[in-house]
């Protein structure tokens, strides 16, 4: 029975995750090593944690909606892998068992560490392959079995999906970052969405938890929107891949 202590102490975790998402990426590396400290079963704490984190995605996926509106040929294509994708993650965490996943979690904390590491690297090369190419007409159907594998990563555990998304998509399709980064944030929408949907028919998810940090996460976002020029994104970032990798040690000594 968690107490009005813990709410309090997830609230605010998830508040930082929303700062942190809307600044850096990697909010979820602070919000599940908090859900499992406060004695939340591990994949209890992850699935709350996707129901929680999607009001998040909406509203990033909805800040960039003009981005998206040129490209609904793809979007018929793409958005069907991600949530496919989605749903099998899901289905895949609720079928290889709780002490599967526990076993997992230090390897999936040190892969999502190490994608926040390399957020800026990827970003740089996806900049530097087209920036003399500009827009093109690449056949997005190149993406969908990439973007479907990297869906059911994220159905399964989710930190670090948005680096995988536009790591893809840089590889597989001709256009600009501001328009891919677009993509990438209403793909991380319909791919939690899916593996939520499915983990509201399938999994036990704390409900009153997941709406106490959804205030916290959609209050977070909307002050990381006004710091954003403020701190520095590095920073922030670097001092979440630390967070995760302290987590990740923390688990393998346990």
């Amino acid at each position: 029975m968690l107490s009005a202590l813990d709410y309090g102490w997830a609230a605010l975790a998830a508040l930082a995750a929303g700062l942190i998402n809307a600044i850096a990426g990697g909010g979820t590396l602070i919000t599940f090593p908090m859900l499992t400290a406060l004695g939340v079963p591990p994949i209890i704490a992850n699935v709350t944690n996707s129901v929680a984190l999607c009001p998040g995605y909406l509203a990033g996926a909805g800040a960039q909606w003009r981005d998206l509106q040129d490209q609904k040929t793809r979007l018929r294509w793409l958005i069907p892998a991600g949530v496919l994708g989605g749903a099998v993650g899901g289905l895949l965490l609720m079928v290889s068992g709780e002490q599967l996943f526990r076993n997992l979690i230090p390897y999936l904390l040190l892969f999502a560490s190490a994608l926040l590491a390399a957020q800026d690297p990827i970003k740089r090369w996806v900049t530097t392959r087209f920036a003399s190419r500009g827009t093109g007409n690449l056949d997005e159907r190149w993406s969908t079995l990439p973007i479907a594998l990297g869906a059911v990563y994220g159905g399964y555990f989710g930190a670090g999906l948005g680096v995988i998304m536009l790591a893809t998509l840089g590889i597989t399709l001709n256009d600009t970052l501001v328009r891919l980064n677009a993509l990438k944030q209403l793909l991380s929408l319909a791919i939690n969405l899916a593996a939520t949907i499915y983990f509201v028919i399938a999994a036990p998810i704390l409900w009153p938890l997941a709406g106490v940090m959804a205030v916290g996460a959609l209050c977070g976002g909307a002050m990381g929107g006004r710091l954003a020029q403020r701190i520095r994104p590095t920073v922030l970032r670097y001092t979440v891949v630390a967070i995760g990798i302290g987590a990740a040690g923390h688990y393998l000594l346990r």
